[in-house]
């Protein structure tokens, strides 16, 4: 399996290898350069060598002092020296051809240079032409030399716009190779962080669905992995909540479903001791009246404990048609043994208004905001519940009942459920927190939110 790790690890050293490589680019290149400002400085000391070498030929030509015609033989001789240590860098500058010319113009110089020397003083014809051919001879080498020096400052100019072409185009190739990676390696970190990060926003929103990354890397695998393990263990554990949730209302249910069942048996158990007193002398419609009271109550019963089963059963969601007045008067009935006596509850819902729903949730929700209500209460107050139809997506203001429009039929209409009491409320810091995932104010154990 690929490793993302490893793909950034590979990314850098790919960057680091571009940048040495450029730099290694760079260092041949000044090395080059360096090795011609060298040879160029080479010429340019022949070049100067050259100028003494007239320099004291005309010295000599006037002062005709033996000192300067001995300077003039040694930077001669040192014009020669140079040219043969230096011989390959000029030749870079000049060609050989070039190189073997100076060779041999410095060689018959220092020749005519000698042979002027030893021409007597009376020979003044033969000095005179001797001296002209020197002076040529010294001129050539000047002017040799010199364009050996501008070749060199040419070449040196031409290498220096090379290198900066080169570095130039190789900064561009590296920036855009730098680009290209950088953008390559966002995506392979970006992509599936940004998916993982709007499935978070889905199951903020509370989509519980498990996510799947479009990616082959170990990191972003392992992440998915653990991120699907932690939304299976939320559901679970929101499963919970909910049974406990459940259990709490059932306490409650339990509560009331005693109180209820308790006066049916009252009843039954009266007719029985009834009818056993006056066995013997009771007649037989007084005997069938008490045995109708003790069938009659039966069914009551029964009826409780249907309606509390129907309520406790733990089933897949069915959706059905229900009248909303007679919802809620079995779910006001199944706490009638628990609602203080102060305590009234007044319905305002139309016998036509109908739902379409699972009856076992709706009962759930409507009797958790009874108890809520009946908590805020504190044992006396009003509790009101009233429904209302909507038409096109509006809902009316709050009509009296017997105006309500009740005909849902037409689809997408709604039903809105209200529930007030006049209790203290709730303060006004916790109203952003009331949607939060099980937000309590309750003592512990008394409510999950």
């Amino acid at each position: 399996m690929n490793s993302l790790r490893r793909k950034i690890a590979f990314a850098y050293y790919s960057i680091g290898a571009l940048m040495l490589g450029l730099s290694v680019f760079v260092l041949i290149e000044l090395q080059l350069i360096e090795t011609k400002v060298l040879g160029g400085e080479r010429v340019a000391e022949f070049v100067n060598v050259t100028l003494e070498i007239r320099r004291f030929e005309k010295n000599y030509f006037l002062y005709r002092q033996v000192s300067d015609a001995e300077e003039n033989r040694a930077y001669v001789a040192r014009a020669q020296r140079l040219l043969a240590e230096n011989r390959e860098a000029f030749s870079a500058f000049g060609g050989e051809t070039e190189i073997n010319a100076l060779r041999i113009g410095l060689q018959g110089y220092a020749e005519l240079m000698a042979e002027y020397l030893r021409v007597p003083v009376t020979a003044t014809a033969r000095e005179s032409e001797l001296e002209a051919r020197v002076r040529q001879a010294g001129k050539d080498l000047v002017t040799t030399a010199e364009s050996m020096a501008a070749a060199e400052r040419k070449m040196l100019q031409a290498s220096l716009a090379r290198h900066r072409i080169s570095l130039s185009v190789s900064i561009v190739v590296l920036i855009i190779l730098v680009v290209v990676i950088g953008r390559r390696l966002y995506r392979m970190v970006a992509d599936p962080l940004k998916h993982m990060e709007k499935s978070m926003e889905a199951v903020a929103n509370g989509n519980r669905d498990q996510i799947d990354i479009p990616s082959a890397d170990r990191e972003i695998v392992s992440l998915t992995h653990a991120f699907n393990h932690v939304l299976q263990e939320l559901e679970l554990r929101q499963k919970h909540l909910l049974r406990s949730e459940k259990l709490a209302s059932l306490g409650t249910l339990l509560s009331g479903v005693a109180h209820e069942l308790n006066n049916p048996l009252s009843n039954i158990s009266t007719s029985c001791q009834i009818l056993i007193e006056e066995l013997d002398s009771a007649d037989r419609n007084f005997r069938r009246e008490m045995l109708g009271q003790i069938d009659e109550q039966t069914v009551r019963a029964r009826n409780i404990v249907r309606s509390l089963l129907e309520f406790v059963h733990d089933r897949e969601f069915s959706r059905e048609a229900l009248p909303l007045h007679k919802l809620v008067a079995e779910t006001l009935h199944f706490i009638k043994g628990q609602v203080p006596a102060q305590v009234h509850i007044i319905t305002e819902i139309s016998p036509a208004i109908v739902l379409h729903g699972d009856k076992q949730r709706l009962q759930q929700a409507i009797l958790n905001l009874l108890n809520n209500a009946l908590a805020a209460l504190e044992g006396a107050g009003e509790i009101r519940i009233w429904a209302q139809c909507s038409h096109n997506g509006k809902f009316p203001l709050p009509p009296a009942v017997s105006s309500f429009p009740v005909n849902c039929i037409h689809a997408g209409d709604a039903v809105e459920i209200t529930l007030s009491d006049n209790g203290h409320g709730i303060p006004a810091e916790l109203l952003p927190r009331i949607f939060d995932p099980f937000f309590t104010t309750r003592d512990v154990g008394k409510g999950s939110g």
